[in-house]
């Protein structure tokens, strides 16, 4: 696997914030927007914890959170989500 590989599989078109993960399922931000939402959605889930009191509560507001934020996630990262085993030798 070269360098240039590597770089090509995290470029991503206008419009999009995340790109397939190298190697398992999921996304990673690789642009400025990406990186905001994510280190956003950590602060506020980090906020629900700590001030909602009681553990059902606590559920009944990350979830929904949660859910909104891997939604947004997969809507924005090129290609969705998919296992991957490495760059992809197609581009």
């Amino acid at each position: 696997m070269k360098l240039r590989d590597i770089e090509r599989h995290f470029e991503v078109r206008e419009g999009y914030w995340f790109a397939p993960k190298l190697f398992g399922w999921g996304a990673t931000p690789v642009t400025w927007q990406g990186w905001l939402l994510t280190l956003g959605f950590i602060a506020v889930f980090l906020l629900v914890i700590a001030l909602v009191p009681g553990e059902l509560l606590k559920a009944a507001v990350g979830l929904p959170l949660l859910l909104g934020f891997l939604w947004l996630v997969h809507s924005k990262t090129e290609g969705g989500f998919s296992w991957h085993w490495g760059p992809d030798k197609r581009r």
